[in-house]
């Protein structure tokens, strides 16, 4: 990817990119939480990826000239981020999907730590999930102090959330753009790539809060589990030498997850569903408890009055700690 620096012009440190469609209820906040960052040499490119919901009327409102929207045809999620990287003028390149929210020094601190290991190619941060109101959920942690994240992140993608990392730009003028046949999984994909090549971390801070929404479609899901299958399999061919048999975990692991998550909704033919893609892509799961306890109740909702179910349920989810939601 060739960028063009123009003589004269002072570029900002930092270039934020919106991919929009569709998400006039959130993107008002969304933009905010950027505006509101304690560091400010930025710039905002929001991609409006042909929405039909007044976001060009909207955005002619703001005054802020930091801010800009670059309208184009639907090309989907990978399809407007790379725009915005062809479009963008920062040295470092954050992604922001226009519905999650930035703490006030997100990018104070992120670009603290690049500034400061300068062999680092991406940096991302701890979530707080709350769900589509706002309200807090958990705080996802993926991280050990000072730990290079390059192998667990071939083993599964623990930076799931599009809206957490910084990246040099370099970063993209050595792998290239977003894969656009991928949907759900070209964040893994791309951060793989990276991490073939530059160190990755982390900072042990929850820095983006991250929407989750109990509404999704299953097939939404059974989709990103067959993505993953393909990223997987890519990055067998990408892995470093000392990552080549790094045990690949990704879809079984998400495939438990949402089991799990149906579970909990008391949709038994989705759980059942993944809960068996689990066991395909991971056999030895079945010397795992959790994975044990998951299967026993799913069978025990065929044999047992509902009231037992519920009491048996319940034990089994606190006595385990199975926390999983969709």
């Amino acid at each position: 990817m060739n960028h063009v620096i123009k003589v004269g012009v002072i570029m900002p440190k930092v270039s934020v990119i919106i991919p929009a469609y569709n998400v006039m209820a959130y993107l008002p906040e969304t933009l905010e939480s950027v505006l509101n960052q304690t560091f400010t040499d930025f710039e905002v490119l929001i991609i409006n990826d042909g929405s039909p919901d007044g976001i060009v009327e909207w955005a002619s409102e703001i005054q802020d000239s930091r801010v800009k929207l670059i309208s184009q045809e639907n090309q989907g999620l990978s399809g407007a981020r790379n725009t915005g990287i062809w479009s963008s003028q920062g040295e470092y390149l954050a992604f922001l999907d226009a519905d999650d929210i930035w703490e006030a020094k997100k990018l104070e601190k992120q670009v603290e730590y690049l500034e400061k290991h300068l062999d680092v190619g991406l940096v991302s941060s701890w979530i707080t999930n709350v769900d589509g109101n706002g309200n807090f959920i958990d705080i996802y942690d993926c991280s050990e102090a000072g730990k290079d994240l390059t192998k667990e992140l071939f083993r599964s993608n623990i930076l799931y959330c599009g809206s957490t990392p910084l990246v040099r730009r370099i970063c993209f003028e050595k792998v290239g753009f977003f894969e656009r046949s991928l949907s759900s999984a070209a964040d893994w994909d791309m951060w793989l790539r990276i991490a073939v090549h530059f160190p990755i971390f982390v900072i042990q801070e929850p820095l983006v809060q991250y929407r989750r929404y109990p509404n999704s479609m299953s097939t939404n899901f059974r989709l990103m589990i067959q993505e993953l299958d393909e990223v997987m399999e890519r990055s067998v061919q990408l892995a470093p030498k000392e990552f080549k048999n790094v045990e690949r975990i990704g879809s079984s692991h998400l495939s438990t997850r949402y089991a799990w998550g149906y579970l909990i909704k008391d949709d038994f033919q989705e759980a059942f569903w993944f809960a068996k893609q689990a066991f395909i892509r991971k056999p030895k799961l079945i010397f795992s408890i959790s994975y044990l306890h998951l299967v026993f109740l799913i069978a025990a909702k065929q044999f047992l009055k509902p009231q037992t179910y519920k009491a048996l349920h319940s034990i089994i989810l606190l006595g385990g700690k199975h926390r999983e939601k969709l």
